[in-house]
């Protein structure tokens, strides 16, 4: 049994990744709704916590039904993370996620996210402040380094652990990569291997398929999996890895219905949070990811993106049903 403090997450958990701008509790909803066991929030920036932002505030939102769950917090001063952190463990979560991982310009320029790689006495100095501000379990999100010349990561992790986060996640990518190459996981497994090492360590980047979750489970032992990308249109992939690890069968992929009904629901979840106008326009993103590798789905995802009215939008989806049945689509 693999637990974060007293969170027990089964034997090999399967955790949703925060993505700005895709894990919002409507998304949130449909993954745990298909089988994951650990999620967390959208990213919040400290800066925008401690300003009362409308929208670092928004993300703070949780819901009973999605626990476990945690908040994810990012920022460059230790004092500013500090304090953020007694906020966000007032909106209850079962945990605090700190984010030295994101690699994108806008924060890791601000000396956020990733940026931290590159100073770490003070990654070290800040999460020490998290962990002294909370009663809750801390984890970490992070990358193998700044670059190819600094995969510092298994030093990272011991400091980690001794100043008392709880979980470590690490994506197999530097932060120069980005995105781009293959995730390397054999620093991942570096890491795991490490007798020094007691805590969960989660490995992230490039799982898309049940068989690939599987061989790396196998193959690098971590304690769990992290899932980002593959999820969006997609929140049957965790209940597919459960299925295929537990029984080495595969699930019949979901049928066309099954994708209405879901993204209907995520529809219907996202206007009641953020209303008609914002919830509708919210789903935009989302349409061509939910029929992925759809035939003649063109024309069907030009009117859903740019129709203001949620019975409009139901009958398009239910044209969509007519048009595909009884078709199963990969």
């Amino acid at each position: 049994m693999i637990k974060i403090g007293n969170i027990e997450l089964g034997d090999f958990p399967l955790l949703l990744a925060p993505m700005e701008d895709v894990s919002d509790p409507p998304f949130r909803a449909v993954c745990k709704a298909n089988g994951v066991d650990m999620m967390y929030t959208e990213f919040i920036s400290s800066e925008g916590l401690i300003r009362d932002a409308a929208k670092s505030v928004q993300k703070l939102d949780i819901f009973e039904y999605e626990r476990p769950i945690g908040i994810q917090l990012f920022g460059s001063s230790i004092e500013t993370m500090a304090a953020c952190t007694e906020i966000a463990t007032q909106a209850g979560p079962d945990l605090i996620d700190i984010n030295y991982g994101c690699p994108v310009k806008q924060v890791a320029c601000k000396g956020a996210g990733a940026a931290l790689l590159q100073d770490i006495p003070k990654m070290v100095a800040m999460t020490s402040a998290v962990v002294k501000s909370t009663h809750l379990p801390v984890t970490v999100k992070t990358r193998l380094g700044w670059d190819d010349s600094t995969k510092n990561i298994e030093d990272v992790a011991e400091r980690l652990q001794d100043i008392g986060i709880q979980a470590l996640t690490v994506h197999g990518r530097t932060r120069v990569q980005m995105y781009k190459g293959e995730a390397d996981w054999r620093l991942i497994s570096k890491v795991k291997e490490n007798p020094r090492i007691k805590i969960p360590i989660f490995g992230n980047g490039d799982i898309d398929s049940p068989e690939k979750a599987l061989e790396y489970k196998n193959r690098y032992g971590v304690d769990g999996v992290m899932i980002g990308r593959a999820s969006i249109g997609y929140p049957w992939i965790f209940k597919e890895i459960k299925h295929f690890v537990a029984t080495g069968n595969h699930l019949p992929p979901p049928s066309i219905q099954e994708r209405i009904n879901v993204c209907e629901t995520h529809l219907d979840f996202s206007i009641r949070w953020k209303g008609n106008h914002g919830g509708i326009v919210e789903m935009r993103r989302h349409y061509a990811n939910y029929f992925r590798g759809m035939d003649h789905f063109k024309p069907f995802r030009s009117r859903l993106v740019t129709s203001m009215s949620l019975d409009e939008i139901k009958a398009i989806l239910q044209e969509v049903s007519e048009f595909y049945q009884p078709e199963f689509v990969q």
